[in-house]
């Protein structure tokens, strides 16, 4: 961290170094990737940094701001952000740090020799699918097709062909198929919540407005609840208000069945059969959403003494990048080098992923990106889960 901390104390705007006097924020998004894709892009050396609490007045006097602490707690996701939209992968890391009383926030962008990067999927009008930008002293320039080609071109001379990369899911053989089995989701804690609830809503319907209303909902809720419980009176509606927050009064119980109890593991290998190592190489898979199929996009808390107690910064750094979407789930993981001759894990911890019934009998597609700074081009292939 003392690194940082000098940086953020000497930062003067130029091409590897940004200030911003204010965080990005979720109103700053579109303003966030297009600064992380210049950095990334600039012809300088080792990692890039913009550093967010550090302005400059008129007559050019640094002026230090604060940013709040809820700017680093992941809401928003910035390197979920970036893998969602920049390619190749960029790492990407944002750590708090005090100065002079204020605390401050430095983006650390690791040293970028995979250029160029470019949007992958459009973010807006301004952000559109193929655009790209480097940073020039102080200043963001948008790349057009003579500089575009002249960094892929550089590309190419320095370049590792993707014909003898293989990638798969691990075995004594590598497998471009794998079975995963389901469990039934009937039994999450919510669920089980919520039908106890339906019931006590089914006993009110059923009486009526009778006097009998009462004792049959407290003899429904003993039976469904146990005498620790104690009864309280509800209403129809405070019911239905009730059911429709079990998801987030039972989150911690819900994760640890899902991706403690009832887990499956989701790793890949990379095998290098060519005659080089694959520099710096990052993957990124995409496969499609369902209402049951659930991926972890973090490490589940741990229950300790009937409490849930949160895992160690460590192991969760451990763990994969993934962006939940609507209709897909995007997964990015930095590799590192891979050496020639041998199977390389892609995660350095697996994706938990559990799965419901409704999905016996049916696949998923599987397609993944290899990036690497001296391949020639992106590997691209797709691979199959079946589940049972």
């Amino acid at each position: 961290m003392n690194h940082l901390t000098k940086i953020a104390r000497a930062a003067t705007p130029g091409t590897g170094v940004q200030c911003r006097p204010r965080a990005y924020g979720k109103d700053g998004i579109g303003d966030f990737l297009r600064d992380v894709m210049a950095l990334a892009n600039a012809s300088v050396e080792g990692p890039r940094y913009i550093v967010v609490g550090v302005g400059f007045d008129s007559q050019g006097r640094r002026a230090l701001g604060s940013v709040d602490r809820d700017d680093f707690s992941g809401k928003p996701s910035y390197q979920s952000l970036a893998n969602e939209y920049i390619e190749p992968p960029i790492r990407l890391r944002y750590q708090p740090i005090q100065v002079d009383g204020k605390r401050l926030g430095v983006f650390e962008i690791g040293d970028c020799q995979d250029r160029p990067y470019m949007m992958r999927a459009d973010f807006s009008e301004r952000l559109r699918r193929g655009d790209a930008y480097a940073r020039v002293k102080n200043s963001i320039v948008k790349l057009g097709r003579r500089q575009l080609q002249t960094l892929f071109e550089k590309k190419f001379r320095d370049s590792v062909s993707t014909s003898d990369i293989e990638i798969g899911f691990p075995g004594d053989i590598i497998h471009k198929e794998q079975t995963l089995a389901s469990c039934n989701l009937s039994n999450l804690p919510s669920a089980l919540a919520s039908n106890k609830l339906q019931q006590m809503m089914e006993i009110r319907q059923m009486s009526g407005n009778s006097g009998s209303t009462t004792v049959m909902a407290r003899l429904t809720h003993a039976r469904l609840f146990g005498s620790d419980d104690p009864y309280t009176d509800r209403t129809p509606e405070q019911l239905m208000e009730e059911m429709q927050q079990l998801r987030l009064k039972y989150r911690n119980q819900d994760e640890n069945y899902l991706f403690e109890d009832k887990y499956e593991s989701l790793q890949l290998v990379v095998y290098n059969q060519g005659d080089e190592p694959i520099l710096d190489a990052s993957l990124a898979i995409v496969m499609p959403n369902h209402n049951a199929f659930y991926v972890a996009d973090r490490l589940p808390q741990l229950l300790r003494k009937d409490k849930f107690v949160e895992r160690t910064p460590e192991e969760q750094s451990h763990y994969p990048a993934v962006t939940l979407n609507d209709d897909s789930v995007h997964i990015t993981a930095n590799i590192g080098d891979i050496p020639v001759g041998e199977p390389v894990p892609v995660f350095a911890t697996p994706v938990r992923v559990c799965v419901g019934r409704d999905l016996a009998g049916r696949k998923f597609g599987v397609q993944y990106t290899l990036f690497g700074q001296n391949l020639r081009a992106p590997a691209k292939g797709k691979l199959r889960l079946r589940f049972r």
